[in-house]
């Protein structure tokens, strides 16, 4: 039934939608603590408002237009008489975003900033600044801006709540801009927590889902618990009709933690620890062969050499249960997990094996970049003139999202100009032969391009398709 419908990026005034992936149910996390929660005693106590937790966590949330210009392609009709030249305009995005630091730092989605050449944020008393992107994480979906300040200023912020003792059924408010009419609050609950659009849990997101109405505009603005602190940044929706439908989801506190945390800190990238194994989620046969009473856990099924799995002592059959405490429903909780640590932070897992529980210490470390990026534009007259070019290692593939159990070789990250376009290069494609030499670094390819040929037969991977193109000098 998920796969019916459609993913909608909540930038406003944007009309774009892509199919969403199934979200896979997880099982929540139980709380580190027993939170005092009661349902309503009384009439009075249902006649309770809303209005002290607005009045506090308004003021952090803000409206963020983002402004680019577009090239669109004039009719190709009118190209015979010579007025075919490509027409520029003036595309806006526009959003929400969270105030986190006293000094002018906001966190929003990617997706409402991304492109932007003139980024504007105007803050809950109408004034306007100018912002500069900080960091941009595509695969979170997050983007820190900054924004400067008169000397002195200092401006409201929302504290994080990544303690991980939200609930499902918990009250929460949604704040942001729905369709550019202004700063609007909602009220829902939370639906589940760690649902993931994505089953291998590569996106390093564990969504929380609310029933609070957000719609198009909402992006990057706050959800909030019935303290007034950020759990989490609305992100996007499932509609069938592009409006709020019930199904939101939000970026939970702790990865927007570490993204703030990387970017205050002058960090280009976030560094995202990794299991350096191959995992896949104990579906029911798998656990009726494994003998488990419920089907739940991550299977090791391969070990990078030397990796942070393997020093921990895992080994392939076995099963992680528990990581930090808490239960693992399944691989992307696991991958999410790990991800949310720092570099050289210790986790301890509990595993399976052989009928037997055993507890293991996993110590946090980023994917090995071996071999080195060597990354370059390629130059000259062979077909991959015009091409970024970049050495396949598991932190690259982390980065793109890729498998970092990919064989080596030669990954293609942009394609700007030159011969490399009219060849069909795309970003994405693995380079693995140059004719009949085996590409595995940038290096062996510019020696394969090197000197003059009558021409060029590549085999690239595309989506785990080889394809093999021949080009003439």
């Amino acid at each position: 039934m998920f796969a019916r419908r459609a993913l909608i990026l909540l930038a406003a005034l944007s009309t774009a939608a892509s199919a969403a992936a199934q979200v896979q149910p997880t099982l929540a996390p139980p709380a580190l603590a027993q939170p005092n929660r009661v349902p309503p005693g009384d009439a009075l106590t249902m006649k309770s408002s809303f209005a002290p937790v607005v009045r506090r966590a308004a003021p952090a949330v803000v409206n963020i237009s983002s402004k680019r210009l577009v090239r669109q392609q004039t009719d190709p009709f009118w190209s015979l008489f010579g007025r075919g030249v490509p027409q520029a305009r003036l595309a806006q995005s526009l959003g929400s975003g969270v105030i986190v630091r006293p000094d002018g730092v906001v966190v929003t989605n990617n997706h409402v900033v991304e492109g932007g050449q003139e980024i504007t944020v105007a803050l809950s008393d109408r004034r306007e600044f100018a912002a500069k992107i900080l960091l941009a994480d595509p695969r979170r979906d997050l983007a820190v801006l900054k924004i400067d300040l008169p000397a002195g200023e200092r401006l409201p912020v929302l504290a994080m709540d990544d303690s991980g003792d939200t609930e499902v059924g918990d009250l929460v408010l949604a704040i942001g801009d729905p369709f550019g009419v202004g700063q609007t609050v909602t009220n829902g609950i939370i639906s589940a927590l760690n649902r993931t659009a994505d089953p291998t849990g590569e996106m390093g997101s564990a969504y929380i889902q609310t029933d609070a109405a957000i719609n198009p505009g909402n992006s990057g603005g706050a959800l909030i618990d019935m303290d007034g602190d950020l759990i989490g940044v609305n992100s996007f929706i499932l509609s069938r009709s592009g409006s709020s439908s019930g199904v939101g989801f939000a970026i939970p506190a702790a990865v927007v933690r570490r993204v703030v945390e990387t970017a205050v800190g002058g960090g280009r990238a976030v560094v995202r620890p990794w299991l350096g194994a191959r995992i896949q989620s104990v579906t029911p046969d798998l656990a009726r062969g494994l003998g488990l009473s419920v089907p739940q856990g991550a299977i090791v099924a391969d070990i990078w050499p030397n990796g942070p799995a393997a020093r921990a002592g895992l080994r392939q059959g076995d099963v992680v249960m528990r990581i930090d405490g808490r239960p693992v429903p399944d691989a992307a909780m696991l991958t999410y997990a790990i991800g949310n640590h720092r570099p050289g932070e210790t986790a301890p897992l509990v595993v399976r094996r052989d009928g037997r529980e055993q507890t293991l210490t996993l110590r946090a470390e980023p994917p090995p970049a071996t071999p080195a990026r060597d990354q370059r534009t390629l130059a000259g007259r062979h077909p991959f003139d015009g091409a970024t070019v970049v050495n396949l290692s598991p932190a690259v593939a982390d980065e793109v999202g890729m498998d970092p159990f990919a064989p080596p070789g030669v990954l293609v990250t942009g394609v700007s100009r030159g011969l490399a376009l009219n060849f069909g290069l795309r970003p994405g494609d693995i380079v693995r032969e140059v004719n009949g030499v085996r590409i595995a670094t940038v290096r062996g390819l510019a020696d394969a391009l090197a000197g003059p040929q009558p021409g060029w037969r590549v085999t690239i991977e595309r989506n785990g398709q080889q394809i093999i193109g021949t080009f003439r000098a």
